[in-house]
């Protein structure tokens, strides 16, 4: 004997209002889910720019630190260069500076330009005024000790002598 199908209990009016409930229920799920794919997506984003602010901020902090060790090496060349005996150290100290360098540039620092420039107080500190007559006010007639710069950002400002 062949199976008969089994009706669908109910009238159809009470299918359709299930159906409509699914469907509705169906709705509201995606678009739950798409929110919290949305959600997850802005989090990812926004935590990627917190890493790379807090890479950023330790980064200064580490160049910051061997700044004054490119200061001594500056001042250490300068004290080798007046004597001519010394002449071999004074070669090896600026291969090592080279490349101190060379090192800091490739995290992004850079030295900021001062003497005869207009003082910025945004790169620039003064130590000191001096009067000159045939300067104009504000220039820069020497830098004191270098200042640099990360990413276009000042993180040590030079120290300089302004025209008064």
């Amino acid at each position: 004997m062949p199976k008969k199908d089994k009706k669908p209990t109910g009238q159809p009016k009470d299918l359709k209002k299930k159906l409509r409930g699914c469907q509705k229920e169906k709705e509201e799920y995606l678009a739950g889910w798409q929110r919290s794919r949305a959600d997850f997506i802005n989090f990812k984003r926004e935590e990627g720019e917190r890493f790379k602010k807090f890479f950023e901020v330790e980064k200064t902090e580490m160049i910051l630190k061997v700044l004054p060790i490119l200061d001594n090496f500056e001042k250490a060349k300068e004290e080798l260069s007046r004597s001519k005996e010394l002449s071999n150290y004074l070669e090896g100290l600026n291969q090592i500076e080279k490349q101190f360098q060379g090192f800091l540039k490739e995290q992004g620092m850079e030295e900021i330009e001062a003497e005869g420039e207009r003082f910025n107080p945004n790169f620039h500190q003064a130590v000191e005024e001096i009067e000159v007559k045939d300067k104009k006010s504000g220039e820069i007639l020497e830098v004191v000790q270098k200042g640099y710069q990360l990413k276009g950002r000042a993180i040590r400002p030079a120290k300089v002598k302004v025209v008064k």
